[in-house]
Parts: structure tokens; C-alpha cells; sequence
């Protein structure tokens, strides 16, 4: 552990990297994402886009994946906030995109689906 992390764990906040534990459940999480989504070096699009190289781009812009008008407007870049915010309750942070799910409403389960998939370049290899 850092004096970054040292420091943030005294003041309450998190601004440390993701421990392997965290993406260990976040992949155990990704599970139930498998029958929509991809991620890794065969990822390909299925229901969902993949979700290779997420951390870090444009909502809504994955090559090849037929987004509903809402995902492709929606302007912002996928990083932790925007990912757990979207994941908790698609529809509110997307209205109308055609995502189906009701939502991951657990914070911390969500930041451990993002410490798993924030893994991924975007050729599906590890960073």
C-alpha cells in the first residue's frame, strides 16, 4: 500500500487502485453479464457491445454495435462514477437507451464490476 492510500484510508476516501480482490468478485459479478456482453481478446458484440477498453471511452461508440439513439447522444466517458451511476439504474442515467437490466443498486459490487473491466485494453488484452 502507497502514502496515497495510507492517507486516503485515514480521511475516509478511495483513491487507491482496485485490489485484486475487488476484480476477482467483479469478474464473479461479470458472470451475469455473459449472456449480453463480452470482454477479453475474442470479445465480440453480442446483445450488448463488448466491453473491452471501457476506462476511458465515449459512451456509446463501440465499432460496429447498433446503439439505440440514447446511448449514442449520451456524451459522456465511462470511467468509475459514470459506470457505477449507469449500473445502478441504466434508464435514469440513459433515458431510453434499450438496455434491459434493472441495475446493479450495490455500490460496491458495482466498483468491483468496474475493477474487473477497467482491466481490459481495448484489444482485450490486460493492461
Amino acid at each position: 500500500m502507497n502514502e496515497v492510500c495510507v492517507a486516503a484510508i485515514v480521511f475516509g476516501i478511495s483513491i487507491c487502485p482496485a485490489s485484486a480482490q475487488d476484480s476477482a468478485a467483479g469478474e464473479l459479478s461479470f458472470s451475469r453479464c455473459l449472456g449480453c456482453h463480452a470482454i477479453g481478446p475474442e470479445a465480440r458484440n453480442k446483445i450488448g457491445p463488448q466491453l473491452n477498453g471501457i476506462d476511458g471511452r465515449k459512451c456509446g461508440s463501440v465499432a460496429g454495435y447498433s446503439y439505440s439513439a440514447a446511448n449514442k447522444e449520451c456524451g459522456f466517458i465511462w470511467n468509475e462514477a459514470n459506470f457505477v451511476e449507469y449500473i445502478g439504474d441504466p434508464k435514469v442515467k440513459i433515458p431510453g437507451t434499450k438496455k434491459s437490466i434493472s441495475g446493479i443498486r450495490d455500490a460496491g459490487e458495482a466498483r468491483n464490476l468496474w475493477a474487473y473491466l477497467r482491466q481490459f485494453k481495448a484489444d482485450g488484452r490486460p493492461k
